[in-house]
């Protein structure tokens, strides 16, 4: 098992992952501090769970939307919003061990 260290909200983590994502996991990771820095831009400081559990269902929210908007969409899209899905999870679980200091 690889791992990609990443980090969110100035704090660094190793994730593991499958070898040869090391690049996608930290290019994502890139993207989900971006977004979490967004949110807790409107939100204010609300706690690294919160934040984190707001961030999660905001991007499940936008999966959602996208997944209504293409009704019969090809494989490879259903695809790619799976993949944001399975994502979305481990961001939650992400966010549950951050907070138990696991």
């Amino acid at each position: 098992m690889a791992k990609a260290d990443i980090q969110l909200r100035g704090r660094a983590y190793s994730i593991a992952c499958a070898p040869g994502q090391e690049g996608r996991i930290e290019t994502l990771s890139r993207q989900l501090d971006a977004r979490v820095k967004q949110i807790e831009g409107a939100v204010g400081d609300i706690g690294e769970e919160r934040l984190l559990l707001i961030t999660a269902l905001a991007l499940l929210d936008e999966l959602d939307t996208a997944r209504r908007s293409a009704p019969g969409s090809s494989a490879s899209e259903a695809k790619a919003a799976e993949a944001l899905v399975k994502a979305a999870s481990r961001i939650t679980a992400l966010a549950e061990r951050m907070e138990s200091g696991v």
